[in-house]
């Protein structure tokens, strides 16, 4: 049975001394707003719900490379793979390919995917399916200005060997750091949505569970292991599909001190889920 209740969250997490989302065209320092703010892409923290969904045995769509589990090099590679294993009457039928493609990955069926692939080398026809999914999440930003730090650091070996014996250029770099602040995303998930794609209650404790240890197994140079701190998981679920207000005025009950304590106004019908990381 799909989803039959609104559900709207918030994740608070905190950072000490680590780049939890570094802009490659910064040079790789810390995401900022123009007006001081740090920042953590939607595309990011999608990024690491389809990891922690993966660890769990979920079959993900949207694999990264260090994360690959079927051995196929590519989004075209794995789609066209999906859609041989179809029946033939069914590999021309857009509806059906999306209804399967949703059942087989959890990530189709909760945050959507766009299925726009060329020709492949093998023969497989161009495809074009757009799957809009239930679940959204925005970006997260800090409760108060940041300023980032850097340091430069160096390798002790050469990666190629100079003429002049000395260090080549690669041997020098930057490295980036939030010192410590507190972070806050929001997200829902719709009913509406979640009728279409077949996401269900299931899915979204899935995806609950998935946000209280969004940082477990995520750990590398740039976000050492504990600097990373889920502190609350705050999740309220109406008791309708049309919910009894707008995510708008949910998430604006909640508010986030530089700490990471929060404080709820809540509504007497809609009293949240509060879970810690």
């Amino acid at each position: 049975m799909t989803l039959q209740n609104k559900i709207d969250f918030a994740v608070i997490f905190t950072v000490k001394n680590a780049n939890p989302n570094g802009d490659p065209l910064g040079g790789n320092r810390p995401r900022t707003t123009s007006d001081g703010l740090g920042e953590v892409s939607d595309v990011c923290l999608k990024r690491k719900i389809r990891n922690r969904l993966q660890t769990e045995g979920k079959a993900i769509f949207v694999q990264s490379e260090e994360f690959c589990d079927d051995g196929e090099k590519s989004l075209s590679d794995r789609f066209n793979k999906f859609k041989a294993q179809l029946p033939k009457a069914e590999q021309e039928d857009k509806k059906v390919i999306a209804k399967k493609a949703c059942e087989k990955w959890i990530d189709v069926r909760s945050f959507g995917q766009v299925f726009a692939l060329k020709k492949s080398t093998d023969g497989a026809d161009a495809v074009s399916i757009g799957i809009r999914g239930p679940v959204t999440i925005q970006s997260a930003f800090t409760t108060e200005m940041i300023a980032p730090e850097f340091m430069q650091i160096t390798k002790s070996v050469n990666s190629e060997t100079t003429k002049d014996g000395g260090k080549s250029s690669d041997t020098m770099g930057m490295k980036h750091r939030v010192s410590r602040a507190t972070y806050v995303t929001y997200g829902s998930i719709s009913p509406q949505l979640a009728e279409a794609t077949g996401f269900s209650d299931e899915d979204a404790e899935s995806i609950k569970n998935a946000l209280k240890t969004l940082f477990d197994n995520d750990e590398s140079s740039a976000r050492p292991s504990g600097s990373m701190e889920i502190k609350k998981v705050v999740w309220w679920k109406h008791n309708s599909k049309s919910a009894q207000y707008s995510s708008a005025k949910v998430h604006n009950t909640l508010t986030v001190s530089n700490d990471g304590s929060i404080e709820l106004k809540n509504f007497s019908d809609l009293i949240p889920e509060v879970i810690d990381g």
